[in-house]
């Protein structure tokens, strides 16, 4: 599974520590920038990871800001991309089975890594259930 991750300024050590984690999970993430701490503009980091996704460049994405919040709200935007912020493991789970969640959002700022990385797990384990729920989410981009 290709899976790309990208985040602001804000989001940026939590970025690193997931490619971090996942390498040694043996699972390379597609680093989609920003590349420092250098102030950067949360939309357009969205927009190129929202963009790989549709490009079927990648088939998840992992999006973080410093609280996840704008950053979601600017990945939502595109036709086709279901970003949900997972702030606990019951929603990681929900966000696959009803949603089918293409992006996991994350805050920074206000996120244990350690919470992260099982909310993560828990996002890339879980399969779509399908069924009403595909009906719900095929009325989202009309």
């Amino acid at each position: 599974m290709q899976i790309a991750i990208a985040s602001d300024h804000g989001g940026w050590n939590l970025k690193a520590e997931l490619i971090e984690y996942y390498k040694n999970k043996g699972i390379e993430l597609q680093d989609m920038g920003t590349y420092s701490s250098d102030s950067c503009d949360y939309p357009d980091i969205a927009e190129t990871l929202c963009q790989a996704i549709l490009n079927k460049k990648a088939e998840k994405g992992i999006l973080v800001c410093g609280t996840g919040i704008g950053i979601s709200i600017a990945a939502n935007r595109h036709k086709g991309i279901r970003a949900a912020v997972l702030y606990d493991d019951d929603v990681a789970r929900l966000a696959r089975e009803h949603n089918d969640a293409n992006i996991a959002v994350f805050g920074g700022r206000t996120m244990k890594k350690e919470d992260v990385f099982r909310r993560m797990d828990i996002f890339l384990k879980t399969d779509f259930l399908g069924d009403r729920h595909l009906r719900r989410i095929q009325k989202l981009d009309k």
